[in-house]
């Protein structure tokens, strides 16, 4: 079930973070880099709209563009709260697994987080 994705993820279940790569990350990088940084920031925000136009140095309204096409291509809008849990989830363990790096069972000291391109 996809109620718990992202903690059962999170847990090492190997289904439930490819289905978070395969059905967000992926289709996102395929799509545009754009749209999976302004995710990101999005995200790193606090799922602030201005903020996020402040660091992209685009208009808001952009950003909502950018959100809307977002939830188009992978059907999951980042708006909410739960969904973005997901979201940064799928981000998170999709930019690992990419590194080509496994994601550790345990949970290690520190905060690693993937650095994400700027779009313009």
């Amino acid at each position: 079930a996809d109620d718990l994705l992202p903690e059962r993820a999170l847990a090492g279940d190997p289904l439930a973070r490819s289905t978070l790569i395969n059905r967000i990350y992926k289709p996102l990088q395929a799509h545009s880099t754009e749209l999976l940084a302004t995710l990101w920031c999005y995200l790193d925000t606090g799922r602030s709209l201005e903020a996020t136009a402040r660091e992209l140095f685009v208009h808001p309204n952009t950003v909502r563009y950018r959100l809307k096409r977002v939830s188009d291509v992978i059907g999951w809008d980042a708006t909410g709260a739960r969904e973005a849990l997901i979201l940064q989830a799928a981000l998170i363990i999709g930019s690992i697994a990419e590194a080509g790096t496994t994601v550790p069972q345990q949970q290690g000291s520190g905060r690693a987080r993937p650095k994400r391109q700027a779009a313009r």
